[in-house]
Parts: C-alpha cells; structure tokens; sequence
C-alpha cells in the first residue's frame, strides 16, 4: 500500500509536468511490491484481541433464494466457503442490481480512498480548500500495535492536493492519504460528508496510518468488524453517485473520475479480465487476508456499471485477486446478455 520515496517524487514531477500517466514500469514495479508484502505466508488473523472484541460479531451465512440463472452464478462465484465474499452491481442506465451479502460489513481497506478524496473535492467545491494548496506527507512513526488509539505520524514532504489525490488514488499511497484526510478534519469530516451523501452502510474510524498498524487484529473471512467498513451495496451507491456528478461539481468529479481511471495497482483484480474496449475507473483495498476492488466497468457501447468486490481468505492474495476478476468479468457479461430495463426481483 506503500510507494517509495523515489517513485512517489518521480510521479509528483510527471504531474508538475501535465503528464498524468504513470509509466509502465512504475506500475510494474508497485504491483511487485504489493505482491511482496501480501503474497507471503501470513500468520492467521486472530479471531480478535482486546481492542477489537467489543466490535466484532461472528459471521453466519444467510439463506437466500436467487431468482434469475445471472443472480445464481454471481451468487456461486461468491460462495463464502473458504471466506466471505461480499458483491455489489449497478446498471447506471436502469439501476437494476446484483448483490450477494451486499448489505454486511466489509474492511474498506485502501478503497476508503474514494471517499477521503471526494470529501476533500467537496470542501475545494465549496471555496474552502485549492487544489494548488500543498499539505504534507504524514509519515508513520514506529509504533507498537494498539499503542494508543492512533498511530503517531510526522509531517514530510509538502505536496500539492492535486499530487496528492493522484498518488492516494493511482498508486494507494498511505502517507498522501493521511496528509488529504488531516486536510479535510479527519474520519469525522468524511463520515460528515458521507452522510449528505444519504450512503448509510460506510463509515471511517481510523487514519490509514493506524489503519495499517493494528492490521490483522480480527479475521475478516470469518467475523465482521464494523470499524473502517462498507457494505458493498453503500459503496456501489457511493460510486453511482460520483460517477453521475450528484455530490460533486463537474470539475472535481473530473478530477476523481480521472485518477481512478489511471489506478495502477490491482492490475489482477477487476480489469485483469475485461474484454478489449472496456474500461475500468476503479480503486483497489489490500489489508490482512482481504483483498477488494470497487469502481466503474465503461463498455464500448457506452454503459457503465458500478461495482464493489469484498473478497477474504481464499487462501492467499492470489486467489483473492483471482476471484475479484472472475467475478467481475461474470458481472460484464451478465449485463451485457441482459436487456438494461429489466428490474432485478429478488426471492429471499
């Protein structure tokens, strides 16, 4: 989730410049390091610990009928067998959806980003902050896990919000993250945002900084935690919603649109097997034993459909990434074969 000093500079100059695009090397380089820290063996996740047990509740599966053969093998590529998996699905053009325990809790992991960013784009909508307005980095200080309820940083580097929205989105960068989300006043203030947004089912509890030091204190396959989570259906909303300009002014939905457009992370997950012509505007979460990736499939014939993928266990990071692509594929096709007037009818 981290970025080197030498590349995240050389991503600030190609901004200075008016290049957006990271080079492919870069991107290569940054899945690497991904790949790296969250491939190799892991201790298992506890069940939970002190500071978590008052959150946490265990999960059970619910029983639901699915109606239509597409609801069905959404439903089976999402088998909670050897973890939950949580997916949301919306038709922009019909608003017909697809949701498999798309109303439980979910670690938003890095695709709390979206939110941090567009809460930011809000106050600069308002006259209240510039994009040219430089902030900086908030550098994680070492610290003992759950020493305190937040994780001591230092002010680095200064950046503008402009470099530092395309670094939180394209690159999932922590330390220009914590530095946009102190800007704007901290989880409060998106939380704040999130309500006018009438996106009950997402909230933010803890700066990425803390985020990442008290990982893996509960076992998200197997128990909810509602701290720093989102339902997959809130969050498709939440997409649906900033994708068709309700909360933010054209510019600054530009300027999110865009960046998510250039994410370079989670070249495996959702985009790794779209067909030649799609597009996807997206934002990816890694954290102990899940993975996710949420944001909007473009097709050539011009729909769009917002989707949110929780993925946990699995086994390891590379069936997780392999099964957000599967599914998201599935989703591609499912709507595609299907007339976008048709209301999905849910049996339960």
């Amino acid at each position: 989730m981290k970025t080197g000093l030498k590349l995240r500079l050389a991503t600030v100059l190609a901004l200075a410049g008016g290049v957006v695009a990271p080079s492919l090397a870069h991107a290569g380089d940054l899945e690497v390091t991904f790949d790296t820290v969250f491939s190799k063996p892991q201790p298992a996740p506890r069940a939970s610990t002190p500071a978590a047990s008052q959150f946490v509740q265990p999960f059970v599966a619910p029983r639901v009928v699915y109606s239509t053969p597409f609801e069905q093998q959404i439903a089976a590529l999402a088998s909670a067998e050897q973890g939950r998996i949580g997916v949301a699905a919306i038709d922009l053009s019909s608003g017909r959806s697809v949701t498999v325990l798309g109303e439980q809790p979910f670690p938003m992991a890095s695709t709390s980003k979206v939110a941090i960013v567009a809460t930011f784009l809000d106050l600069v909508d308002r006259g209240k902050l510039r994009l040219t307005d430089s902030f900086p980095l908030m550098i994680p200080v070492p610290s003992a896990k759950f020493a305190g309820p937040v994780a001591p940083v230092r002010a680095g580097q200064s950046l503008s919000a402009q470099g530092l929205i395309e670094l939180t989105i394209t690159r999932s960068d922590n330390q220009a993250t914590d530095a946009l989300l102190a800007a704007v006043g901290g989880p409060t203030a998106v939380n704040r945002w999130l309500r006018k947004t009438a996106n009950a089912g997402i909230r933010l509890d803890r700066d990425i900084a803390t985020l990442v030091r008290d990982d893996g204190a509960v076992n998200p396959a197997t128990t909810i935690d509602p701290r720093d989570s989102s339902t997959p259906l809130a969050m498709a909303r939440l997409l649906t919603g900033l994708y068709q300009g309700q909360w933010l002014s054209a510019h600054s939905r530009a300027v999110l649109m865009g960046a998510m457009s250039r994410c370079v992370t989670g070249r495996h997950r959702m985009r790794a097997m779209l067909p030649e012509g799609a597009r996807a505007l997206h934002k990816t979460g890694t954290l102990s034993n899940t993975s996710s990736d949420v944001g909007i499939i473009e097709t050539p014939d011009g729909r769009a459909f917002a989707v949110a993928i929780y993925v946990t266990g699995q086994g390891g990071k590379p069936n997780r990434d392999s099964r957000i692509a599967t599914i998201a594929r599935a989703l591609y096709d499912g709507y595609q074969a299907t007339p976008s007037t048709i209301q999905r009818t849910p049996a339960r």
